[in-house]
């Protein structure tokens, strides 16, 4: 709450009538206030860092084998993703090393430049420094930001184009600057080079353009037409690889259709929303909470469409479609929208010290529950464990091992053989997590393919008398179980152990077992 700016007090000393003026007051205020905000969001990003050692998952090594053979095979590696993450990382990788904490310090740093991006853009859309306290610590405590901030991924530089993009909307409310409108327009198009369906908050930030500037129609046009011009000549490299997507759209499913649930998290995790009404409820009884506005209508259209237009396109295509794209890490595009929206709601609480109230609540139940789960310091599942124990077991005497890939575009391309197989996209963790034995590559599910490849294998007439080792995570236990039916005439099947759903079989052939 802001204090009032002339607050008199009478003295009766003689006729003298003391005033004080709010800027007198403010600065102790601020003193009071602000190393608690500091605190706060210092305490959120600390979160960033519990899981920063952790293993490498399956996406981080499809990124290490992206930059594997150096500078002049990136572009050659990419795929369906544009390069410009994989040149950064490269460079990283040159100057910090290939450690996994190396490999996520040029995440980190990207994640707090979009935090520090998205507290000025809330700073000068609420004129509130409160507010944009507020905004920036729900923004760094939302789980995928907590995710997204150290995986070795082009998701937090995606994020901190989206908050510049956002950033200089707001700078725009007051300027007709033709610099700045092809600015935006650059920075619009940057945002789809670190991952394509981010292009899903490009109607947001559109929308949010035409409202600001819709009362001043020439403006609209020469700020509307040098973003779109700059927009367009900075899109032009991303086009080929967007095409390529839809058109193989079938081939990149993930995971199965979202429940409603799955929205709600995204839009309130953890304890945000509960936090908030017991706030809210204290705001009512002590008459701190004003229903006013306090933005332009554009500032509304602004927060509301970052935050829902986004998740709500991937949540209606992931249940309408086949195509399902809701997926834990993408449903980053709509969190720096999300967190604007959270930033308005709170500033609706007319009290700065029952604001800074609710900022410690949250920030301290968020610190509760990741210290609490040993599930916060891992990141996500990883192949190091199994990869390690199939290595321990198999280099003894030389043992080939059969691993199912792990990507479901495998089971669309034929699969590479012999040495090939070590330098695959579709094998990326023996890039990071090596075996030193030979290994035979099968498609993630069991298809043709599959039956093919593994019926192939037991043909071979040296395989009755040779060990061997199978691996796969869950998606591919069918694969499994059909290696152990093809071998089970010749050989006995053991379990290694399961490592984060990797499952690791040993094949021993029979006649060793009767030898011994």
């Amino acid at each position: 709450m802001e204090v009032p700016d002339i607050v008199s007090e009478t003295l009766t000393d003689g006729s003298r009538v003391k005033q004080v003026r709010s800027r007198d007051l403010r600065p102790f205020q601020d003193w009071m206030q602000y190393p608690g905000y500091v605190l706060s969001l210092a305490m959120s990003i600390s979160l960033w860092f519990i899981a920063i050692r952790a293993p490498l998952w399956l996406d981080e090594t499809i990124s290490f084998w992206q930059i594997h053979a150096g500078f002049s095979g990136i572009w050659h590696r990419q795929g369906l993703t544009f390069p410009a993450y994989s040149y950064i990382l490269w460079l990283g990788s040159v100057i910090l090393g290939t450690s996994e904490v190396a490999l996520r310090i040029p995440e980190i740093l990207a994640m707090l430049g979009a935090v520090y991006l998205l507290y000025r853009a809330a700073w000068e859309l609420f004129r509130d420094r409160d507010v944009a306290f507020v905004t920036a610590i729900v923004f760094s405590l939302h789980p995928l930001v907590i995710f997204a901030a150290i995986d070795v991924r082009p998701y937090a530089f995606g994020a901190m184009a989206l908050n510049a993009s956002i950033l200089a909307l707001v700078r725009m409310r007051h300027s007709e600057s033709l610099w700045l409108a092809a600015f935006f327009g650059a920075l619009g198009a940057f945002i789809v080079y670190f991952h394509f369906l981010m292009i899903v908050v490009l109607p947001a930030l559109a929308i949010a353009f035409v409202a600001l500037k819709i009362g001043d129609p020439r403006a609209l046009w020469r700020q509307g037409g040098m973003a779109l011009v700059t927009f367009a000549l900075a899109f032009l490299p991303v086009i080929p690889g967007l095409l390529m997507m839809f058109r193989t759209s079938g081939d990149h499913a993930w995971s199965g259709a979202p429940q409603l649930s799955d929205l709600v998290w995204t839009l309130a995790p953890g304890w945000l929303a509960y936090i908030f009404i017991a706030t809210f409820l204290v705001a009512i009884v002590t008459r701190k909470f004003n229903l006013k506005s306090g933005l332009e209508a554009w500032g509304i259209v602004l927060i509301a469409s970052s935050a829902l237009i986004p998740i709500l396109i991937l949540y209606y295509v992931s249940t309408e479609t086949s195509i399902h794209v809701f997926i834990y890490r993408y449903r980053l595009v709509a969190i720096p929208g999300i967190a604007l929206c959270w930033g308005w709601i709170v500033s609706r609480v007319d009290s700065r010290a029952l604001r800074l109230v609710f900022c410690m609540a949250l920030v301290g139940s968020v610190v509760y529950q990741s210290w609490s789960f040993p599930a916060s310091r891992q990141h996500g599942y990883t192949w190091k464990y199994a990869l390690e124990a199939a290595e321990n077991n198999a280099s003894v005497d030389n043992a080939t091992v059969l691993m199912c890939s792990d990507l479901p575009e495998a089971d669309h391309t034929s699969m590479p053989v012999g040495a090939a197989v070590k330098d695959s996209t579709y094998f990326a963790p023996l890039t990071y997590y090596q075996l030193t034995v030979p290994v035979v590559g099968l498609p993630r599910a069991l298809n043709d393919q599959a039956t093919r490849m593994v019926s192939s294998f037991f043909q071979e007439p040296q395989r009755r008398h040779e060990r061997f080792l199978a691996l796969g995570f869950v998606p591919s236990y069918k694969t499994l179980t059909f290696v152990e039916q093809n071998a089970l005439a010749t050989h006995r099947v053991r379990v290694l152990g399961t490592f984060d759903g990797i499952r690791v079989l040993e094949f021993t052939p029979r006649e060793t077992n009767a030898a011994d």
